[in-house]
C-alpha cells in the first residue's frame, strides 16, 4: 500500500492522465449520443440492455442497479426510451410481478451503431493509456462474473 506522501510524480501524471482521458471519453460518449438524439443516460440505458447477462431481459429493478439510479427514476427513463420506441416492457413469464425490459428492433439497430463508434474510440484512446484488450477484456469478464445471478447493487 502506498502512504500519503509515498506517490512520485509519474503517479500523479499517471493518475491525472487517466481521469483525463475517462472525461474526454465520456464527454465523447455524450456527443456521439446526442447526435443520434439521445440524452447519456438513454444511450447507458439500451447498453445495459444488451449487456445484461443471462437468458432473459433484465427486470426494471436490474437496470435501476446498473444505472444506480432509484427504481422508479428507471421506470421514468425506460418510459421515456420507450416511446422512442427503443425498448419495449413485458412481463416476466413466471412472474407477473416482475416487468422485463428489451431493445426493439430499431433501438438494437442504434446501439450497434453506437457501440461500434465507441469500440473505435476506446482503441484510439487505449495507445494513450497504455490500455491492453486482455485489460479491456479482463473488465468485460469481471464484469459478468460479478453480474451473473447477482444484485447489482451488492
Amino acid at each position: 500500500m502506498i502512504g500519503m506522501a509515498g506517490l512520485s510524480d509519474e503517479q500523479y501524471v499517471m493518475l491525472f492522465t487517466v481521469r483525463h482521458a475517462i472525461r474526454q471519453y465520456l464527454r465523447w460518449s455524450e456527443q456521439q449520443a446526442g447526435l443520434r438524439g439521445l440524452s447519456p443516460q438513454q444511450h447507458q440505458l439500451l447498453l445495459a440492455i444488451r449487456a445484461h447477462p443471462g437468458r432473459e431481459a433484465p427486470s426494471t429493478g436490474q437496470v435501476a442497479g446498473y444505472l444506480m439510479v432509484r427504481p422508479n427514476s428507471a421506470v421514468e427513463l425506460i418510459g421515456r426510451v420507450e416511446s422512442l420506441g427503443l425498448v419495449a416492457r413485458g412481463p416476466d413469464p413466471s412472474d407477473q410481478r416482475v416487468v422485463r425490459v428489451s431493445l426493439t428492433d430499431p433501438g438494437r439497430a442504434l446501439l450497434e451503431e453506437l457501440a461500434a463508434a465507441h469500440l473505435q474510440e476506446l482503441e484510439r484512446i487505449a495507445g494513450r493509456l497504455a490500455i491492453s484488450a486482455e485489460f479491456l477484456q479482463h473488465l468485460s469478464t469481471e464484469f459478468l462474473e460479478n453480474t451473473s445471478g447477482h444484485d447489482p447493487l451488492e
